[in-house]
């Protein structure tokens, strides 16, 4: 499945796979499930979306200056993608990154997405963790747990720790020093 949002964004999201009951079944990431409640809103919060839920492909919800995709491009059995599937994705989201030219902030939203990014960027010393960001290549990489069920149910990830992300980027993004060249 391909990313969608706008082609011009600086701020790209990252996330697994088309969830099987969410964007695996109405043909758009995060949509329709419960993964998709929580970025939806979170993207409309911050100004990033024309409305704050996503529940089917032609909604009307629209990405502002945001685009999002997966690091694989199918669900795999269980959520558990295989080496093998990250592999055979990981040309797409280079393509994807190569063709997205405005980019500044990148999310990656779990380990496998970040896992995905640094391998296509060459990027060694970086460890992932909720809340951690750092500059590569001219772009700020940010990273946040999964908004899966698995994570929000068990409060892993609350929402004031998910929208801090969010809000970090949107600051990021306002401060046209931040990306002075």
């Amino acid at each position: 499945m391909s990313g969608f949002g706008d082609p011009k964004a600086k701020l790209l999201i990252i996330g697994l796979a088309p969830a099987a009951h969410g964007g695996n079944r109405t043909g758009r990431m995060f949509t329709g499930d419960s993964s998709g409640d929580w970025v939806a809103k979170v993207l409309y919060d911050n100004g990033f979306a024309t409305k704050s839920t996503s529940l089917k492909k032609n909604d009307g919800f629209e990405l502002i200056n945001a685009y999002i995709t997966a690091a694989v491009k199918c669900a795999p059995p269980q959520n558990k993608p295989t080496k093998e599937e990250i592999n055979t994705c990981s040309d797409y989201l280079y393509e994807e990154l190569f063709l997205l030219k405005n980019v500044k902030v990148i999310i990656c939203l779990g380990k496998i997405a970040f896992d995905a990014l640094k391998s296509i960027l060459g990027v060694k010393q970086q460890k992932f963790f909720h809340g951690n960001n750092f500059s590569y290549g001219g772009k700020t990489i940010l990273c946040s747990y999964h908004p899966s069920r698995q994570n929000t149910q068990t409060g892993r990830l609350r929402w004031d720790q998910w929208n801090k992300i969010f809000l970090e980027a949107k600051s990021m993004l306002s401060d046209k020093s931040v990306f002075s060249f």
